[in-house]
């Protein structure tokens, strides 16, 4: 699990550490409602870290972020809700996230299976 966090932070240009990149939710019923999680990600660099935009790759995915600046060492939040409302079927969305100074944005995926 560290390999995978030491090969992301250099992905990010070695300023921001994210807890991880993909969500499983599993098996889900139809029933269960909407499905939320979170993602953290940390400033490992010198300067400040924005995240700037969130971006879903689907209307049932809806997005919130960390709106301020982190300082070195600090943590945000980007906390994602899936709708659930259709089914049955496997789903894979995803989350694109933009940081200032880093060219290159995180994607981050929310998986699981709907069930009837």
């Amino acid at each position: 699990m560290k390999l995978i966090i030491i090969l992301l932070t250099l992905l990010v240009g070695g300023r921001a550490e994210f807890d991880r990149t993909v969500h499983d939710f599993g098996t889900v019923r139809v029933k269960d409602g909407p499905q939320a999680c979170s993602f953290t990600v940390t400033n490992v660099g010198e300067e400040p870290l924005t995240i700037l935009s969130v971006i879903s790759s689907c209307g049932c995915t809806s997005v919130r972020w960390t709106r301020t600046s982190l300082e070195k060492g600090a943590s945000g939040t980007i906390d994602a809700s899936y709708a659930n409302d259709e089914g049955p079927y496997p789903f894979d969305k995803t989350l694109t996230v933009y940081l200032d100074g880093i060219r290159k944005p995180v994607v981050l995926h929310l998986r699981g299976e709907v069930i009837e």
